[in-house]
C-alpha cells in the first residue's frame, strides 16, 4: 500500500538489473517494494603501514576490469579505527561474478602483485536481499558520487532474520533516507545469520549530522538487542583511485 501523501518513483539500478518501484513521502524517505537481486563481495585486508602505497597502487590497477560484463561497481577505503583496508564489490548476479573469478581474477591479481601488499585477507560474498533508496535515483550514480561508505556487519540471533530485515525496511531505510546525504544502500546476506548493511553517503559531514541527530532515535526504535548477536561497524572515507566504474555505464 502506498502511504498517504507519497509519490511513486522508479529506481534505475543500472544495466542488467531490473528497476524497483519506490514510494517517497514528503520526508524524502524511500520504501522499496521488492528485492534488488545482485551479488556482493566484502573484502578486508591487513596492510602494514609501510606497504600502504604498494597496496593502493595495486588496488588502482584493478580498474582494468571496468569492462568486465556484470560489474556494477567497486569501491573501498581505509578504516580509521583499525587501519584495515576494506572493499565492497557489486555484481549483477552470482553467475557474472563467478565468471570473472574463473576467467580473469587470478591473471589481474598476478599482474598487480597485490598479494605482496597485505599480510591477511578476509573475503565474504552473498546475494543482496534489500535495496535502500536515498538522494540518488540509481545505484551506479550513487557508487560514482559517494565519498563515504558506512557498513554494519551484523550477525543475527537464530530465528530473528525476518524481523531483522523488517526493521531494516521499516526503520533504518526510511530513517537514513530522511537524514539527507544518504545516496543509496544495499543489504547483502553473507551467511545464514550474517548481513552486511551498506550505505553510500555524500560525505563525512552528512554522515556526522545523521549520527548526531537521527541515529540515537533510530537505534532505540530498532531495538537491536532483540535481533542482533553482534555488530561490527565501519565508516570508510573512500579512496578515489580504488573506485571501479563499469565501462558500460559511462
Amino acid at each position: 500500500m502506498v502511504p498517504i501523501g507519497a509519490v511513486r518513483r522508479r529506481i534505475d539500478v543500472g544495466p542488467g538489473l531490473r528497476s524497483i518501484m519506490c514510494c517517497v513521502g514528503s520526508s524524502g524517505a524511500g520504501r522499496l517494494e521488492g528485492r534488488l537481486h545482485m551479488w556482493g563481495k566484502w573484502i578486508g585486508c591487513e596492510v602494514p603501514v609501510a606497504a600502504r602505497g604498494r597496496f593502493s597502487a595495486a588496488q588502482e590497477a584493478w580498474s582494468t576490469i571496468s569492462d568486465q560484463p556484470g560489474l556494477v561497481g567497486q569501491l573501498g577505503g581505509w578504516d580509521p579505527a583499525t587501519g584495515r583496508a576494506h572493499l565492497l564489490g557489486l555484481w549483477t548476479d552470482e553467475a557474472a561474478y563467478r565468471r570473472f573469478m574463473r576467467e580473469r581474477h587470478d591473471t589481474v591479481a598476478a599482474g598487480n602483485q597485490q598479494r605482496a601488499g597485505y599480510t591477511a585477507i578476509d573475503i565474504a560474498t552473498g546475494g543482496t536481499v534489500l535495496a535502500m533508496a536515498g538522494d540518488v535515483a540509481d545505484l551506479p550514480h550513487a557508487l560514482e558520487r559517494a565519498a563515504l561508505l558506512r557498513v554494519a556487519d551484523c550477525r543475527t540471533l537464530p530465528g530473528r532474520e525476518e524481523h531483522f530485515l523488517e526493521v531494516q525496511r521499516e526503520v533504518w531505510a526510511p530513517g537514513m533516507a530522511a537524514a539527507g546525504g544518504m545516496l543509496a544502500g544495499v543489504v547483502v546476506q553473507l551467511e545464514a545469520h550474517r548481513y552486511l548493511v551498506t550505505t553510500l553517503w555524500s560525505g563525512a559531514a552528512a554522515h556526522q549530522r545523521y549520527t548526531s541527530r537521527q541515529l540515537p532515535a533510530l537505534r532505540s526504535r530498532a531495538a537491536l538487542d532483540g535481533d542482533v548477536r553482534s555488530m561490527t561497524g565501519h565508516v570508510l572515507p573512500l579512496e578515489a583511485t580504488w573506485r571501479i566504474k563499469p565501462t558500460e555505464s559511462r
